[in-house]
């Protein structure tokens, strides 16, 4: 579990077959590498990947065919850098939300506006993730914790602002329209989903069952 606050950036090689290298950049390097083990995870552009070989300044991972399937991991991006952070210890801090790793799909970065404090960032996202995107709600991108300025479900696309930390610290920065995003959505939303309706995730806020939702429904359900 990690918490979506970026801790350093790196760089991505393929090294054959599902195999790849991950290089800390010598500007932070120490958050990641300080007492790194094999075995341990570590979110790469919001992919969780489990370290199975140490190096000087970073390790190598295997990415599963799912996770090729579903991240950037597995198509064609021309990103330079990715985000990296090391997973949640207990007692740490919780400064972001909580991100699983687990990407549900990617997504294309639409639109970049600066404004006089921050960075408005536009981006379409797949059938996948956007029944769980709320506007002040939480999404991940790229791993990175961000809270939903506006959504249009009609279009599939949400709006985040980015705070001058934030761009200058990932790789956000380096985003051109076009570019290939993860998107992980709010994992309380797939639990609240679930408890909904169970057996069938596919169901939407126009499927009758939302009929049933009434003050005595949440009151025996401890929402009161």
């Amino acid at each position: 579990m990690f918490t979506g606050l970026i801790q350093s950036l790196g760089t991505i090689k393929p090294l054959g077959g599902d195999s790849w290298q991950i290089t800390c950049l010598p500007q932070s390097p120490e958050l990641i590498m300080q007492d790194l083990a094999c075995g341990d995870s570590i979110a790469v552009d919001g992919v969780c990947l489990t370290v199975e070989e140490i190096l000087e300044c970073g390790f190598i991972a295997t990415a599963s065919p799912e996770t090729l399937r579903r991240t950037t991991l597995g198509k064609q991006s021309e990103q330079k850098y990715v985000n990296l952070e090391a997973s949640l210890r207990v007692g740490s801090k919780i400064g972001g939300h909580f991100v699983m790793g687990h990407v549900d799909c990617t997504g294309r970065m639409q639109a970049v506006e600066q404004t006089a404090t921050s960075w408005e960032m536009t981006f379409i996202a797949e059938n996948a993730i956007a029944r769980y995107i709320v506007p002040k709600g939480s999404i991940a991108v790229n791993g990175i914790s961000l809270t939903v300025a506006e959504y249009e479900p009609e279009l599939s696309q949400f709006k985040v602002a980015v705070i001058p930390l934030t761009y200058a610290e990932t790789n956000l920065r380096y985003l051109r329209p076009g570019s290939l995003v993860n998107l992980e959505g709010d994992i309380l939303g797939k639990y609240v989903e679930k408890l909904l309706y169970p057996g069938n995730r596919q169901n939407t806020a126009s499927d009758s069952n939302f009929d049933e939702i009434t003050p005595a429904f949440l009151t025996e359900n401890g929402y009161l």
